[in-house]
């Protein structure tokens, strides 16, 4: 997939005027746009979510359908959706576990279609056994499976286990209709059957409807069949009966025809909404850890320089250089253009804010400058530790208010500036940040032989 910033869009139905249908296409299609504002590397980052999002637009303008189905191994689901379809077009393994990846395969017997969309289709898609043994990676393919569809099939053979119902439940929280399906009914007699969906029906009490529990046979096994001649005489056969799966037919069809469009549209808004919160996600971390790496940077730059000059005030105008560097450099990794001039009028509303952080980062510069004035310079070497670690720690809050300010699009929001310098100093630990910076003086020492200080 390319990283071109403007994705290839599918025209919208021009015949479709359901208002959920337009609103859902309308949040697919922003939610594209979203990646257009990415950087290239969140763009890399994101590829197969973009891939993901033109499927669903490409899904949702074509109108289909899919349906999910999900068990344990050996419980028929490939046998189902032969029967459904009508020939063998997924392989039923006695020993289980075929299923190693996502199959989609159209139903096209179903006779189903999106009202207003000519393309539309009903896909049914197999997936790996719930219970198969190292199959992590394949339940996350399942999970997006269902997060993609717009239907789920629930494939049993007996009451659930401990694994099914664990598996049933959190298919529950991502909010589609889910049909049970109870297969293999051919190997319980009536009573066995009414006792077993009646229990089924009070353990998912909330979780599936009880209509919505349905029983099929899709592969029964043979019955003996006794045949008699015209001459009196009988004989006995053994033959497969036809698969058993109209009520199920009937069920998906059912809530197809009464939820078609409105499903669809919700799954698509739906899944929009959270790769939208996906995106917003990723892009903050991608850029809060590039702010941190750079406003770290530039507190090491800013006690180091600092801590070595020995100009009283070449220094503080050398720092305060390296300050408003650093706020425009930061603004241009959230993508908000800032002038030089304006950086340096958001360092001094910070510095303004910051109060005693400021007071005290100067009132060390006084003592360390009158320590230098009377040692007539040699007094350099007892301040380069105490002098650069309080200038870094100045350009460390004033690096991590400027983050704030830029994360909430170039504004202090509801809070003002002061209000978020206080809460960044009630977060950091300065200690830790001085002795950081003290340790990184401490390397630029130990390789500047004119420093005077030795190891």
């Amino acid at each position: 997939m390319s990283t071109d910033s403007s994705p290839e869009t599918t025209e919208p139905p021009q015949h479709v005027d359901d208002e959920r249908y337009l609103d859902a296409l309308t949040s697919v299609r922003k939610t594209l746009d979203r990646f257009r504002g990415c950087s290239d590397q969140e763009k890399d980052l994101l590829r197969r979510d973009l891939r993901q999002m033109q499927e669903m637009e490409s899904k949702l303008t074509t109108g289909r359908v899919e349906i999910v189905v999900f068990g344990e191994i050996s419980t028929g689901k490939s046998a189902l959706i032969n029967a459904l379809v009508g020939q063998a077009v997924t392989e039923v393994d006695v020993q289980g576990g075929w299923t190693r990846e996502i199959w989609h395969v159209a139903w096209d017997g179903c006779g189903y279609r999106i009202p207003g969309l000519g393309s539309s289709e009903v896909v049914l898609i197999d997936t790996p056994g719930i219970n198969e043994v190292g199959g992590a990676h394949r339940g996350e393919m399942a999970q997006d499976a269902a997060r993609r569809s717009d239907m789920i099939l629930f494939v049993t053979d007996s009451d659930l286990n401990e694994t099914e119902f664990s598996a049933l439940v959190s298919l529950a929280a991502v909010n589609k209709p889910i049909i049970l399906v109870l297969n293999k009914i051919d190997l319980f007699s009536p009573d066995q059957r009414k006792r077993l969906h009646e229990v089924l029906s009070q353990r998912l009490d909330g979780i599936v409807q009880s209509e919505n529990i349905v029983e099929t046979s899709a592969d029964p096994r043979e019955v003996e069949y006794i045949v008699e001649k015209a001459d009196g005489s009988s004989s006995s056969q053994w033959r497969k009966p036809n698969p058993n799966i109209e009520a199920l037919q009937l069920k998906m069809l059912e809530v197809l025809e009464k939820d078609g469009l409105a499903l669809l549209a919700l799954n698509a808004a739906m899944y929009s909404a959270d790769k939208s919160d996906r995106i917003a996600s990723l892009k903050l971390k991608i850029r809060n850890d590039r702010a941190n790496q750079h406003i770290w940077g530039y507190a090491v730059v800013k006690a180091t320089t600092v801590a070595f000059n020995p100009a009283p005030i070449a220094d503080v105008i050398g720092g305060g250089a390296v300050d408003v560097a650093m706020v425009w450099h930061l603004a241009h990794i959230y993508g908000i253009e800032m002038t030089w001039a304006n950086a340096e009028k958001l360092v001094k509303s910070v510095v303004q804010a910051a109060g005693w952080v400021t007071l005290g980062e100067l009132t060390t510069h006084a003592i360390m400058w009158s320590l230098k004035a009377v040692t007539l310079g040699w007094g350099s070497v007892l301040t380069v530790l105490p002098q650069g670690a309080a200038a870094g720690y100045g350009s460390y809050v004033v690096g991590q208010a400027a983050k704030y300010y830029f994360e909430h699009g170039a504004s202090w929001g509801s809070e003002g500036p002061k209000s978020v310098v206080q809460k960044i100093l009630n977060k950091t630990d300065r200690n830790s940040v001085i002795q950081d910076l003290k340790d990184e003086i401490l390397k630029k020492l130990r390789i500047n032989q004119h420093a005077g200080v030795n190891e």
